[in-house]
């Protein structure tokens, strides 16, 4: 773990909430793939801020901070979000995601838009969907592919 900010190099960034973001941030790594690259512990045992990275994209996870607004999708009606990650090997990732544990929602399946992809919820119900690009499709092709689905 290093110990000094580094610059984020992207110009959006996500950043999750979670109650136990010290669990989190182990999942995310062991799971998912992240590497952990900065972690500000606060006085109470709760994560200020943290930075993980996948390839060149970085996320921030701190813990729940009910009086900024910022809490669990748990405790949420309903999900607002999803984070897509493009990955080079899906299927290594989806194996890696199982064999961690991960709650997998919708099992790794080619799409009809060129990308073979599965969707999973963290350990607190971030809902992530893991991509890779597999083949270019026309948009003739993908206007054909959604008739037909419709069609069914």
């Amino acid at each position: 773990m290093t110990t000094e900010v580094q610059p984020i190099m992207q110009r959006v960034v996500p950043n999750l909430s979670y109650d136990d973001a010290p669990a989190a941030i182990e999942f995310l790594c062991r799971a998912f793939g992240f590497e952990e690259r900065y972690r500000l512990e606060m006085p109470d045992g709760g994560i200020g801020h943290a930075e993980l990275t996948y390839a060149d994209a970085t996320i921030a996870i701190a813990s729940h901070w009910p009086e900024g607004g910022l809490g669990s999708p748990r405790s949420l009606p309903h999900l607002h979000a999803c984070i897509q990650v493009y990955v080079d090997d899906v299927d290594a990732h989806y194996a890696r995601a199982k064999a961690a544990g991960t709650e997998i929602i919708e099992e790794l399946a080619d799409q009809f838009y060129g990308d073979r992809t599965y969707r999973a919820h963290d350990l607190e119900g971030h809902r992530w969907w893991f991509h890779q690009h597999v083949r270019d499709v026309t948009p003739e092709e993908m206007t054909a592919a959604i008739e037909e689905m419709a069609s069914e």
